[in-house]
This record gives C-alpha cells, sequence and structure tokens, in this order.
C-alpha cells in the first residue's frame, strides 16, 4: 500500500519563526560571556588604549545583542505566550531566566566605566536606575524559581541534577557586584550608602542559597558520576558564585571604606573593617574556587569530546568572574603573581569567547543550535489535552 505523504511543515516550523519559538533564555548567557570579554579587557592589570577601544566595540557589540535577544524574547511570548508557562515549569530551562539579569548587569558595569565619564551627570542616575531594575529582577528570580521547584508535583531526581541550579541564584550576587560599582559613581553619598547596604543583602541572599546549591551538587556528583557530555561544561558554573562573590565583596569593602566616613555610618573605623573583611572573604573564595576550576578542568579532560551547544557559553562567565576576582586581589595587596595570574585567565576567556562564537555563528547559519526542550513537554501537553477531549493523536 502506498504510504500516506509526511504533513507539510506548519509555518511556526519555519524562517524566523522557528528563531522565535525556540529563542529559549538561554540565548542571554551570550550576552554574559561577551559582557564579561568587554569588562576584562577594559579592566586588564597589564592594558594599553588599544584595548580599552577594543572593550569599547565589544560593549558596543554586547549592547546591540542584548537588544536584539530582548526583542526576540518579547516577540516570543507575545506570539506564542502558552511557551511562557511551559517554559517556567521545564526543570532546566526555566534556571536560564537568570542569564536576563547576570547580561544586564555586564551592560551596567560598562556603562559606568565607559559612558558615565564621557555623558556626565544624568548618565550617573541613568546607570543607578538600570541598576535598580537589575536588582528587582535578580531578587524575583533568585527566589521565585527555588519555590517553584519546590512547588511543582514532578519528583526531581539527585542524579538529573545540574549545575545550572546555580544560575538564578547567582544573579543577585552579581546585582551586588553592579551596586558597589554604580554606588562609586553617585553624587550623593546618601543615595550610595543606601546602594551598598542594599547590595550587601543581595550578597547575603545569593551567596548562602548558591553554596547550599555547591553542596547538593557536590553530592551528586560524587554519587552519580560526572554529567552527560552533552551539559559536561555546565562543571564550571560554580566557579561563578566563587569568582563573583569575592569580587563583588571587595568592590564593596572599597565602595563602604570611602561612603560610610562621609555619612557617618556607624563608627569612624567601620569602612576599613568591612573593606578588610571583605579581602579575607574573598581570598578564602578565591582559594575555593581554585578547587572547583580543578574539578572543571579534569572532568572535561576526561571527556575528551563533546558536542557544540548554546551551553559552551558557561565556559565564559565563571572562568571570567575567576579572572576579575584575581586581578582585584592583585590590586588590592598589591601581588605581582594575582595581577599576572588574573591576566592570563582572562586572555584565556577571550580566546573561549572568539572559539565559542564561531562555533555560535555556525549553529546561526545552519539554524542547527536553536532548540528548546521545553516545546517538546508542550507538545506532550497538548497531545494529553487532545486525548483527554477524545481528538485524534
Amino acid at each position: 500500500m502506498p504510504q500516506d505523504p509526511p504533513p507539510p511543515a506548519s509555518n511556526d516550523d519555519v524562517g524566523w519563526r522557528r528563531v522565535v519559538r525556540h529563542f529559549t533564555p538561554s540565548w542571554f548567557s551570550v550576552i554574559m560571556g561577551t559582557g564579561m570579554v568587554s569588562i576584562l579587557l577594559n579592566s586588564l592589570p597589564y592594558n594599553g588604549i588599544w584595548l580599552y577601544w577594543v572593550s569599547i566595540v565589544v560593549f558596543a557589540l554586547n549592547t546591540l545583542l542584548f537588544l536584539l535577544g530582548l526583542i526576540i524574547t518579547l516577540l516570543r511570548y507575545i506570539l506564542y505566550p502558552q511557551i511562557f508557562l511551559a517554559m517556567i515549569r521545564h526543570p532546566v530551562q526555566s534556571c536560564f531566566l537568570g542569564t536576563f539579569p547576570m547580561g544586564f548587569a555586564t551592560i551596567i558595569n560598562m556603562f559606568c566605566a565607559v559612558c558615565v565619564p564621557a555623558w556626565g551627570e544624568w548618565a550617573r542616575y541613568f546607570a543607578w536606575g538600570m541598576w535598580i531594575f537589575d536588582a528587582v529582577i535578580s531578587v524575583l528570580i533568585a527566589l521565585s524559581l527555588p519555590f517553584l521547584m519546590m512547588y511543582h508535583g514532578n519528583e526531581t531526581q539527585l542524579s538529573s541534577m545540574t549545575a545550572v541550579w546555580l544560575l538564578p541564584i547567582v544573579s543577585c550576587v552579581v546585582a551586588s557586584t553592579s551596586g558597589a560599582i554604580v554606588a562609586d559613581i553617585l553624587p550623593d553619598p546618601q543615595l550610595a550608602l543606601w546602594t551598598i547596604i542594599t547590595s550587601y543583602v543581595l550578597w547575603g541572599i545569593g551567596m548562602p542559597l548558591a553554596f547550599m546549591v555547591m553542596s547538593i551538587y557536590f553530592q551528586r556528583l560524587t554519587l552519580h558520576k560526572l554529567p552527560p557530555r552533552a551539559v559536561i561544561v555546565s562543571v564550571f558554573l560554580p566557579l561563578g558564585p566563587l569568582g563573583q562573590g569575592g569580587y563583588a565583596i571587595m568592590k564593596l569593602g572599597l565602595a563602604a571604606q570611602t561612603i560610610f566616613p562621609q555619612t557617618n555610618t556607624l563608627e569612624g573605623s567601620s569602612g576599613p573593617t568591612f573593606y578588610t573583611v571583605g579581602f579575607l572573604i574573598a581570598l578564602i573564595l578565591w582559594a575555593f574556587a581554585l578547587v572547583w576550576l580543578f574539578f572543571a578542568s579534569a572532568s572535561i579532560a576526561h571527556c575528551k569530546t563533546f558536542p557544540f551547544n548554546i551551553g559552551w557559553w558557561g565556559f565564559t562567565f565563571p572562568l571570567g568572574t575567576f579572572a576579575l576576582s584575581s586581578c582585584q586581589l592583585g590590586r588590592e595587596l598589591p601581588s605581582r603573581f594575582f595581577a599576572v595570574f588574573g591576566t592570563i585567565i582572562s586572555l584565556c576567556v577571550v580566546l573561549l569567547w572568539i572559539v565559542v562564537s564561531i562555533g555560535t555563528l555556525r549553529g546561526v547559519v545552519s539554524g542547527k543550535i536553536f532548540f528548546a526542550p521545553c516545546l517538546g513537554d508542550l507538545a506532550v501537553g497538548v497531545r494529553k489535552a487532545e486525548r483527554g477531549c477524545g481528538g485524534k493523536v
């Protein structure tokens, strides 16, 4: 008997509509990685004027990518509102919502470093407004997503756990770093003080939660061995809260050392105390990051080969935060070791960014990189609904 011809492809599965439907929140990890490269190039210990201009070019590119990603995301949920609930309920894709505020935070940091000195007074308050928006979104994501994981009826197996659970939580730590940077450029000491205090609160929300998740993840690795090759890059993600947490607490200590005496906050010596304690915490976190760097590098070396996907951007941002923390330790000691080490890691991040960018461009051209796992859950839900209504599948 002749076989029936295959059903025609839906209009939603071709052209620009396919790109929009499969544009998951994980694409904002591209913004995170590109933004981290612009920050590193702008703040290297051994820098030059040409690197400064290269960082501005990368910053402009990152801003363009962010706006493009924001437009496509809005189109996705306006044209296909049912996808939003499917994405929120997906145990992995929902965690990537944290990449949105973290990617935006890299733009805020570069805006403070590049645009504020050039554009004047209004740019300072504009940066402050962007940081408030980023902080609010970070807290909402960091608190709501873990609760949704507890609330959903589906049982989660420890063996299926990955380090992407850290993404929504670390957004608060990244926002605390941006708060310290914004506080440095605010002309009003009182506004700067409240920004610093709020940033310490953000750090306090993110870091303890991150340590809880890292403890669970360590247990998962020891009991169920390394993750599958497709997600092996995620073993680098614990470097994110450790590197960013150390960098944030040092920047907050520097800001407190300046602002606390100006606003008569606590005692006269409280600012230097916050700075000293912050440096000690940062040094401990940096040492702990070395442990995870070894685990991650050994895991990658053991796997040898693994497929390219959007998850490869997980190399850039966590390593970049570790480089930022190393360079900042070198400035505070001062230490040539930390400065050189941080520069080497920074250059490795830039090279990785180039490699991953080329792979991503190839995937975009071929279309193979556009894949949304949550759409599979959506299709299953539709089929169940059709069965319940007596329809054909």
